[in-house]
């Protein structure tokens, strides 16, 4: 065969792997779009249109009061009163116009509508109108009410991360789930690579029923261990007279439920690495802590990279462990607690909501594309055994 025909036989399937994967990016990138698009605009105008039409500008509906009768003219026998419904507002126009809310577009701009008992109304695409009668105006009269059809250009403003980051708490849980996340992934990397290495390469009685136990911890679901836990957390704390609301204690938790998985991972890549390495080393007389930290830990990069996306977006986006062993006070609440709570008392204002819901997901976001080049390495550790 050929190597032309050797290409176009494989090519479909190339050319539908391509696809799927560009279906899946577009159908990640739309709802993300969404949100940072809504969180750039205002209320009235996320009310009344969808974030798409946010490019091209949205129109909305308005009811405006015309002037008082004290502002009245005469102009020969008829009595004229003037203004702008869009005084204050610039780069916005007027479409259509009508006095009655069922027909707020009956009448187009420029066109004078005939209100009936001799008043007429002309209202301009800028805005400025003219409200006629063929008699005076009396004093008791209220100002008309009249509605609008108003176009607005494409509006974008920083407002809501300001109002989110200064005024909703957001930027205090933001620090609060910094605080306990990045120890939260740094320490059970620590500790599992201490413990993979262990595993991997040294020879003790019972490493086989180890490793057995760190693949069946891997199934436990965390909500049936979580309230044995948090009574054991207590019961120490009450014995060595510490709070049990503290961050050491969501540390220590994060860590528990994050080790099995991390020295899964971790065993599988170290174990993967040629032997020759490891035998040369200790032939120069290398102990095994040396042989961890000069050799196997630099080696180990791609799968200690591919591990901390994972804890890293996992203790990030957590809300029950965080809920249980931190508490939902303003000082410890967490960025997911806070986000919850504003779905609860501002599940109206949608603007607040997608801003908050940006900051959430942005700096999980950075560390992902920041390590996403060692995630597919760290996930083959170990398929294709080395020297």
């Amino acid at each position: 065969m050929t190597a032309a025909g050797s290409y176009f036989k494989i090519g479909p399937a190339r050319l539908f792997v391509h696809a799927a994967v560009l279906l899946i990016v577009i159908l990640w990138l739309i709802p993300t779009l969404g949100i940072f698009v809504s969180a750039l605009r205002d209320k009235d105008q996320i009310v009344v249109s969808g974030w798409w039409t946010s490019f091209v500008g949205s129109t909305q509906t308005v009811a405006v009061r015309l002037g008082t009768p004290d502002q009245q003219k005469q102009e020969g026998a008829t009595y004229v009163i003037s203004g702008n419904v869009l005084e204050g507002q610039t780069g916005r126009s007027v479409k259509a116009f009508g006095n009655r809310v069922q027909q707020p577009a009956a009448f187009k701009a420029g066109e004078t509508a005939d209100l009936g008992d001799g008043e007429t109304l002309q209202i301009n695409s800028d805005g400025s109108y003219r409200y006629m009668k063929n008699a005076a105006f009396s004093p008791d009269e209220r100002p008309r009410r009249i509605y609008a059809s108003v176009s607005a250009p494409p509006q974008f403003t920083t407002q809501n991360y300001n109002t989110v980051l200064t005024g909703e708490g957001i930027g205090q849980s933001f620090i609060n789930s910094l605080t306990v996340t990045i120890p939260a992934t740094i320490i059970p990397i620590l500790i599992a690579a201490f413990a993979a290495y262990a595993l991997s390469w040294m020879e003790f009685p019972g490493r086989a029923l180890m490793i057995a136990l760190v693949v069946g911890l891997i199934v436990v679901p965390l909500q049936m261990s979580l309230i044995p836990l948090l009574r054991l957390y207590n019961e120490i704390g009450n014995l060595l007279g510490q709070p049990s609301k503290t961050y050491p204690g969501i540390w220590l938790a994060h860590t528990a439920f994050g080790m099995p998985l991390a020295i899964f991972l971790l065993r599988a890549y170290i174990a993967g690495l040629p032997k020759e390495i490891i035998e040369s080393a200790r032939v120069d007389g290398a102990s095994d802590f040396e042989i961890f930290t000069r050799i196997v830990l630099p080696l180990s990069f791609p799968a200690l990279a591919s591990f901390a996306i994972f804890q890293f977006l996992w203790v990030w986006n957590d809300l029950l462990v965080a809920m249980v062993f931190l508490g939902t006070d303003k000082d410890h609440l967490v960025l997911t607690g806070s986000l919850n709570a504003l779905l609860g008392s501002r599940g109206g204002n949608w603007e607040i909501l997608t801003a908050s819901a940006f900051v959430t997901i942005v700096v999980p976001l950075l560390v992902f594309f920041g390590l996403q080049r060692y995630l597919v390495r760290g996930l083959l550790a170990g398929s294709v055994k080395g020297g």
